[in-house]
């Protein structure tokens, strides 16, 4: 499909923001990349807007039923002044998997991506040049159709935004206090925890707002059944270095597939250390640490890449973690993942497209 143009006068573009100061989510590009579809029609009229609001009915099916779904991923500007994505096309596919298992239609992938690339190409001078800071890229689709009744809607949006977002560790690579919750629990094997929907988010929120109260950075989920097997950390997946093994838990359903766990999985293998894939308990994970076995923990995905844990609390008891310093471990995949993300180290598995 042709991707049509309608862009902001350059006299009428934003000013950019202080690279310094730029948080997170908080400010958007000129532009958006948006595509309509129909039942009748289906994925139609893909093109580059200037970014503003939507007009949606009261009734549109995303606002009483949740039919919406995203993913997050980032735009690097390496040392050579490059712009590099990072998997792209497996974030596009994730989406689609999203999508069938929230009944809503797939994407077109070779559409999707070039309209990211178009849009990242009407945009490239958002990609911050400061240390550490990127550009945060959301595809989102939303249910548009006006209608009262739970069924998969008829009528779709897709959108692509823009965010610069700052350093995640501005002040270093530091390890995070981590909450373990026995209270809440994120999703259950059978329901959506495996799709990137909204409705898992809002459902982690309580969680999290209690945790942040006491102190703490991020919760960590136990399942729902038994609230005793370690699922994800925050929005992150998790790894638990055990003597010379790396154990994490696996995809069972209630799990979002992190593509940055996948990436981690790859550099593990290659580098020959042995990892489990096993369900492992909140349990287990506190007796290796007593008895001097727990090395490391860390999470994994977009945002942070790597984030080292410094301890956990659980029942009330602090349980610190390789005394409450980043492991090496951690260390090493936080350099090699941002090194192929910035196009300062090769790029063996062919992760990064250039634009």
């Amino acid at each position: 499909m042709d991707i049509r143009m309608e862009t902001v006068p350059p006299a009428q573009r934003k000013a950019k923001p202080d690279e310094k100061s730029l948080g997170f989510g908080r400010i958007f590009t000129d532009h958006m990349f948006v595509m309509a579809y129909t039942a009748d029609r289906g994925w139609h009229d893909p093109h580059i807007r200037p970014y503003g609001h939507f007009s949606l009915d009261p009734a549109a099916m995303v606002l009483h039923y949740g039919q919406a779904i995203f993913e997050g991923l980032k735009a690097y500007r390496g040392e050579d002044n490059g712009i590099r994505l990072f998997r792209p096309q497996a974030n596009l596919e994730r989406m689609n998997r999203s999508a069938t298992r929230m009944c809503m239609p797939t994407l077109p992938l070779d559409t999707a991506l070039a309209g990211l690339q178009v849009l990242l190409k009407v945009d490239s001078d958002w990609v911050p040049r400061a240390q550490g800071a990127t550009l945060y890229i959301r595809p989102t689709m939303v249910a548009t159709e006006a209608g009262l009744g739970v069924r998969p809607a008829k009528e779709y949006l897709f959108f692509i935004i823009l965010s610069p977002v700052g350093a995640y560790y501005p002040e270093g690579f530091n390890p995070v206090k981590i909450f373990v919750t026995d209270t809440y629990v994120r999703a259950v094997a059978g329901g959506v925890g495996e799709a990137k929907t909204a409705g898992n988010y809002a459902a982690s929120i309580m969680a999290a707002v209690e945790a942040q109260k006491q102190g703490f950075t991020q919760v960590l989920w136990l399942d729902a059944r038994e609230r005793r097997y370690v699922e994800e950390v925050g929005t992150m997946n998790i790894f638990f270095v055990l003597g010379d093994r790396v154990v994490t838990p696996p995809l069972s359903g209630s799990i979002l597939p992190g593509i940055t766990r996948e990436s981690v999985l790859q550099l593990l293998g290659d580098w020959g250390l042995a990892v489990e894939e096993r369900p492992i308990t909140i349990d287990e994970v506190l007796a290796a640490n007593q008895r001097g076995e727990l090395r490391e923990v860390f999470g994994t995905g977009t945002a942070a890449v790597i984030s080292p844990v410094g301890s956990l609390h659980y029942k009330g008891q602090d349980c610190l973690i390789n005394g409450g310093k980043t492991g090496e471990l951690a260390q090493r995949l936080f350099n090699e993942l941002t090194a192929i993300q910035y196009g300062r180290k090769a790029d063996p598995h062919q992760w990064v497209l250039r634009l």
